[in-house]
């Protein structure tokens, strides 16, 4: 096994599994809210960019930025008329109803596409490739890499440099006081809700342009973000990358050693860091 290469390509892969986790901990980092549908509202973005490919001849990343837009209205308009009508201490309501968004979703994807896999183009970046020393990087992958520190620099900035951040984590500490401050919190979950969204679509694009996709993977994809934002500490998005990042080299590690055992390592990773950090990495404070 070339150790330096194995761990490498789990760092990179972990990248993805940072952007299919950053907007779950966003909004759970604000509104406690679990989202079941998220996997497949990814696996949606990715169907919505390769509509844009295919039907307006857009290069993918193109068809990315127009579907950001969309996918924040999706996002706004699930949060305002669906969602914020299930929040409050008993937490089964948004779990039952993420779970049938899930489900509806997934019937619906394949009822349009059918169970046929796809894949978006991206032309020769796909298999582009640099020499680093003795290891070998793929473009798209250390692309998908700096990507997600880059999504979770603008999510950190956009929290403690903005006023719109400062709404969020009041809202975030005790909603009933920040109304009573003129903030309204279902306005702001509906917010951080499209943010997600938003950031859903970043991962959708290199999810369709780095392996092949179907309506019925997301769950799959809900599972890689939640381990990720559950070792990394709930709400915390520096863990989050580092939840993403420890599941990405277990599972390259695991597949080096025998491919069978990939995707079983980092589920075995995930329970030995629970085992030692219940509370994740990097928890945030209890008041």
């Amino acid at each position: 096994m070339n150790w330096p290469d194995t761990i490498l390509q789990g760092v990179l892969l972990g990248g993805l599994y940072t952007l299919f986790a950053a907007g779950l901990s966003l909004v759970f980092g604000i509104m406690r809210l679990v989202n079941l549908a998220h996997g497949d509202l990814i696996v949606l973005a990715a169907y919505l960019i390769l509509l844009l490919v295919t039907a307006l001849d857009l290069n993918p990343i193109v068809a990315a930025l127009v579907a950001m837009p969309i996918m924040f209205a999706v996002g706004w308009l699930l949060q305002t008329h669906i969602l914020n009508r299930t929040l409050g201490p008993d937490i089964l309501p948004p779990l039952l109803v993420t779970f049938g968004l899930s489900v509806v979703i997934e019937n619906g994807l394949l009822e349009a596409y059918s169970a046929d896999s796809r894949r978006i183009s991206a032309g020769t970046i796909e298999t582009a490739s640099m020499h680093l020393g003795p290891v070998t990087v793929g473009v798209m992958p250390l692309l998908t890499l700096l990507s997600a520190i880059g999504v979770i620099v603008a999510l950190n900035r956009l929290l403690y440099g903005t006023e719109m951040g400062r709404a969020f984590r009041a809202t975030s500490d005790d909603a009933v006081t920040a109304g009573l401050m003129g903030i309204r919190p279902h306005r702001i979950f509906a917010s951080a809700t499209g943010i997600a969204m938003a950031v859903a679509t970043i991962a959708a694009l290199y999810l369709g342009t780095r392996a092949n996709f179907d309506p019925t993977i997301g769950p799959a994809r809900l599972i890689y973000a939640f381990e990720a934002v559950i070792m990394g500490g709930l709400g915390s998005l520096w863990g989050t990358v580092a939840g993403g990042i420890i599941l990405g080299v277990a599972q390259t590690i695991g597949g080096a050693i025998n491919p069978e055992w990939q995707i079983l390592a980092g589920h075995l990773a995930f329970v030995v860091v629970l085992l030692v950090w219940p509370r994740g990495l990097f928890p945030r404070a209890v008041d």
